[in-house]
């Protein structure tokens, strides 16, 4: 490897290690409580049908493209119903809501698409309506932070089969789904080991991602 790429990994490593350091040099835990106990406390309020708000949450963060960050309500999934159900509820809310988002930009077409995305994504990622590679779009489904509420209305303005998209946006979040709602649950148990394990996977992902960046590039431009 030469010398810049080698700097690279070194700056990497270190932000990482920064980030650690802050996560729990603030109190992580009193940090997720505090931001985020008005949306814990309403979707509670719901009891006993509390987890179908939680699902119409994850639905209607999709539907608004990422108004809620997935992040938060998929933490917050983990947090109040463990990583097992809470993977599943979350699963069950995005699936629904990345359905209807394709639906309503298949029927409704751009017109609707650019009131609901934002102008930079719609320009940065408008060749999906060419290229339409279900394996590109799967990949990028896997990305952690990727905008896919906004993917899911740019792909609903190609010809792809609804049932590959529906298989593809569910298999391709869960990844992130499980490890977001791991964090809730490692939250919520105080088990700061299981948050260090979450963050280097993470870490791992980024470095692949970022150092086949011009292959995946390249893929989403010429993958027909």
């Amino acid at each position: 490897m030469n010398k810049r790429l080698i700097i690279k990994i070194f700056i990497l490593i270190f932000l990482l290690i920064i980030g650690i350091k802050l996560i729990f040099g603030y109190h992580y835990y009193a940090s997720f409580t505090y931001y985020n106990q008005k949306l814990i406390a309403f979707i509670e309020s719901f009891h006993p049908y509390d987890d179908l708000a939680f699902i119409v949450i994850q639905i209607f963060q999709v539907l608004v493209a990422g108004a809620i960050p997935a992040e938060i309500s998929g933490v917050i999934g983990g947090y109040l119903y463990g990583p097992v159900v809470g993977t599943i509820y979350s699963t069950i809310g995005l699936s629904i809501g990345s359905w209807l988002a394709f639906i309503l930009s298949r029927v409704f077409g751009l017109p609707l698409v650019r009131r609901l995305v934002n102008p930079s994504i719609m320009d940065r990622y408008d060749h999906f309506i060419e290229a339409r590679g279900p394996l590109v779009c799967f990949i990028l489904f896997l990305i952690p932070g990727f905008p896919k509420a906004a993917l899911c209305y740019i792909i609903g303005l190609s010809q792809m089969n609804v049932w590959i998209f529906i298989a593809i946006s569910t298999v391709g979040r869960l990844f992130g789904t499980i490890l977001l709602s791991l964090t809730g649950d490692s939250v919520r148990t105080m088990r700061f080991a299981v948050l260090f394990i979450i963050l280097g996977l993470v870490a791992i992902f980024y470095l692949f991602v970022y150092f086949y960046r011009d292959k995946l590039r390249e893929m989403t431009r010429k993958h027909k």
